[in-house]
């Protein structure tokens, strides 16, 4: 073999082990994929009542502020993008103050704002559910106010409106239905106990017929404090069952939890208290992450994570001094939510599958 035959074949040796040695060099370690793992940590902001539903590949969160309700729309379920104050409450009538847990649901091509305000407070003796509609398909176009909501026992007697907060709605089997907390008769002081109430809706903004209650806070779980409540109720579907998860206990202690009522019979009566069978409690808080309320629940961005929004309490000591969490949670074999244990602030939370 000549001198240049063996100047190449030692140039092409070279070459083969500099793309060798380059490849095992370009290789990551397990630990350091694992490092570069994007995570983020709760909680992600301030504030309660979390309310956030995903529209197409956006984020839509919705909460209230200085007696006016804020909504935000981002691609990430992880940080809050570009927002507007959609409305600020009037500075006279039924629903001048106190304007909480405002829930903002996308129907037949308009946004509808679901709220609770009242004319003062303390004591919050006035609360009302009200809604705000929007003028075209743009969520963050105007809103028009289209009154309070009729929540008591004798639609023909406007007069008699029964307070009412945490207003939601859903759509079942064709119909639409609203789901509130409610006192059984309007009262003269704001420790009342609070029970969950549904109804049919005629349209988005209108409620058709008398008020059912379906829950009230009578387990063991959901008892024994200073006043009992069942409040904050919000729908999650799986396939065909419908769950109904709902807050129990006093917002303002620790031992504020999650309860589950479950539609025994999906295609049976809606309105039919025994059609609901109730569990609990299914997500609480623990000795580093107190009183878990008030969620929400949506997909990741790909659409393969299911993934609970939920509030808790800053510290231990009563008051409502609250920021916003988030984690995935999973299904149990029978079809049922497994929300898992609240996940302690701080701890690295692996990003929303999809998400950037």
């Amino acid at each position: 073999m000549n001198n240049n035959a063996n100047h190449k074949i030692r140039t092409l040796i070279f070459a083969m082990l500099t793309l060798i040695s380059f490849g095992r060099c370009s290789e990551k370690s397990p630990n350091q994929i694992n490092l570069a793992k994007p995570n983020f940590t709760n909680p992600v902001w301030d504030g309660a009542d979390p309310w956030m539903v995903k529209q197409g590949d956006d984020y839509i969160y919705c909460w209230s502020s200085n007696n006016s309700i804020i909504v935000s729309k981002s691609k990430k379920l992880t940080l809050q993008g570009e927002l507007k104050n959609i409305w600020t409450a009037p500075s006279t009538g039924w629903n001048r103050s106190c304007v909480w847990a405002p829930e903002i649901h996308f129907i037949q091509g308009r946004w509808y704002v679901y709220y609770a305000a009242g004319e003062s407070g303390p004591p919050f003796i006035y609360q009302r559910a009200g809604v705000l509609r929007s003028k075209t398909d743009y969520v963050f176009s105007d809103y028009e106010d289209l009154g309070v909501f009729y929540t008591g026992d004798n639609p023909a007697d406007p007069a008699t409106n029964i307070w009412a907060i945490d207003m939601t709605i859903f759509e079942h089997k064709g119909k639409l239905y609203a789901i509130w907390s409610g006192w059984i008769k309007q009262e003269a002081t704001d420790v009342t106990p609070q029970h969950l109430f549904i109804s049919e809706m005629e349209n988005p903004y209108t409620l058709k017929g008398k008020r059912v209650k379906i829950s009230s806070p009578v387990e063991s779980w959901e008892t024994g404090g200073p006043l009992n409540l069942n409040e904050g109720p919000e729908i999650l579907k799986n396939g065909e069952k419908v769950f109904l998860i709902y807050s129990c206990c006093e917002s303002w202690l620790v031992e504020y939890r999650q309860g589950m009522l479950q539609l025994i019979n999906p295609d049976g009566n809606v309105l039919d208290p025994a059609n609901w069978k109730k569990t609990g409690p299914v997500f609480q808080g623990n000795s580093k992450v107190y009183g878990v309320g008030h969620c929400s629940f949506v997909k990741s961005p790909d659409n393969t994570e299911d993934w609970i929004i939920y509030h808790s309490k800053k510290s231990t000591s009563p008051g409502w001094e609250r920021d916003v969490r988030m984690q995935t949670f999973s299904w149990n074999a029978d079809g049922t939510p497994n929300f898992g244990e609240s996940i302690p602030a701080g701890r690295a939370i692996p990003l929303p599958s999809g998400e950037k």
